[in-house]
């Protein structure tokens, strides 16, 4: 059991990894050249699935820690 859980911590650690690192900054967007060429339908494409990847961190984040709880606990 206590292998399983670990393996799967170690799946969910490394998802939430490739989901941190695939969403983009904040401040993407605000320099004066890359600014200029974004269309408004580019912005609201890249913003939709910007909020998809921030969705889909929260729930890994919380599955990682709730595997982490269970583990101190075994």
């Amino acid at each position: 059991m206590d292998l399983i859980i670990t393996v799967m911590q170690l799946i969910s650690c490394l998802v939430l990894i490739a989901f941190v690192l695939l969403q983009s900054g904040k401040h993407s967007g605000l320099g004066v050249v890359g600014g200029a060429t974004d269309t408004f339908l580019s912005k609201n494409q890249s913003k939709s699935v910007d909020a998809k990847l921030a969705k889909y961190t929260k729930w890994i984040a919380f599955v990682f820690m709730l595997l982490t709880l269970i583990l101190s606990l075994i």
